[in-house]
């Protein structure tokens, strides 16, 4: 079996236990951060390389409501 295959089947698995379809997605980029080689495994990092687009507006709100 294809290792991607094999890890979304797993990510299937655990996601079934997180009841709401939207968390789903945090759950697997979450993991997949995990899998990568950073020097940092904080969330902030893993965000940032997993999903930059995202990641980027996520600070830029944040930022504006301070």
């Amino acid at each position: 079996m294809d290792i991607s295959k094999e890890f979304d089947r797993y990510m299937a698995h655990l996601a079934e236990g997180l009841g709401h379809a939207d968390r789903h997605a945090g759950l697997s980029g979450y993991c997949t951060g995990l899998t990568l080689p950073l020097s940092r495994k904080s969330v902030e990092p893993m965000a940032a390389r997993v999903d930059p687009l995202r990641a980027s507006a996520r600070r830029n709100i944040t930022r504006r409501r301070t």
